[in-house]
């Protein structure tokens, strides 16, 4: 077994939200955290990175393996959403989603597989249970993330025997700051706060530091025989039919 205080792991989009979460519960158990993500990051070593650059990924493994010398932990969490129906989506907003949301993983998966095959390492995928259903005009991020869950498992199923374990996180309604900065936009957020409780049988939304135990839990040496799965956290969303 490794332990935390030896591995060394890359958290894209690593400076809010759930990207933010994910690396502070890995720093917390001693792993050593690298984000990437467009500019810095002051809370762990991070390296500024557009994801729409295509020469991205290959130079962000490189600058993981010059400052850590290793690679053990892999998650795949930057991500973007532009809003349209089919209709209203242009090609270029299609080709960007599909590019940060679904290439970028595929291609740092690539760049980091000879890495995480010499340490026995792990990759979690962030998708969305927009992979597995869809809110109005997400076309490009619906089809994103049900490509992000399907890479997981084709990488598990590819590299198992290597030694890489991949799993994919589907997160419902995470309170992030953008979620947050929404809902305060509109004429009146109570109302609408009420509305997202009665989705959840749980009766709230959910915290980006439950999305990171989860991913800390598959990355870690008690998860050894769990891969190729896409963990739903929705607080029972996706589980509840609507009334008429």
């Amino acid at each position: 077994m490794t332990a935390w205080s030896e591995k060394v792991a890359l958290v894209t989009g690593g400076r809010s939200g759930i990207g933010a979460a994910i690396a502070d519960k890995l720093s917390a158990n001693g792993v050593q955290v690298i984000t990437a993500q467009r500019g810095s990051a002051s809370e762990h070593a991070s390296i500024q990175a557009d994801f729409l650059d295509p020469y991205a990924p290959a130079r962000v493994i490189e600058d993981v393996i010059a400052q850590a010398g290793r690679l053990d932990i892999l998650v795949n969490n930057a991500g973007i959403m532009r809003e349209g129906t089919a209709l209203e989506t242009s090609e270029t907003d299609w080709a960007e989603t599909l590019q940060v949301n679904l290439t970028v993983p595929f291609m740092l998966i690539k760049q980091a597989l000879p890495h995480l095959i010499s340490q026995g390492g792990s990759i979690v995928n962030i998708g969305s249970i927009e992979g597995l259903g869809s809110n109005p005009r997400h076309p490009a991020y619906c089809a994103s993330k049900g490509g992000l869950h399907a890479l997981t498992r084709a990488i598990a199923v590819d590299h198992g025997r290597d030694g890489v374990r991949c799993n994919a996180i589907a997160p419902g309604w995470i309170d992030t700051d953008l979620n947050t900065a929404f809902i305060e936009s509109l004429g009146d957020p109570d109302t609408f706060r009420a509305a997202l409780g009665k989705i959840h049988p749980v009766g709230r939304t959910g915290a980006p530091e439950e999305i990171a135990a989860l991913a800390a839990w598959l990355v870690s040496d008690e998860a050894q025989f769990v891969t190729g799965q896409v963990w739903t956290v929705d607080g029972g969303r996706m589980s509840q039919l609507s009334l008429p």
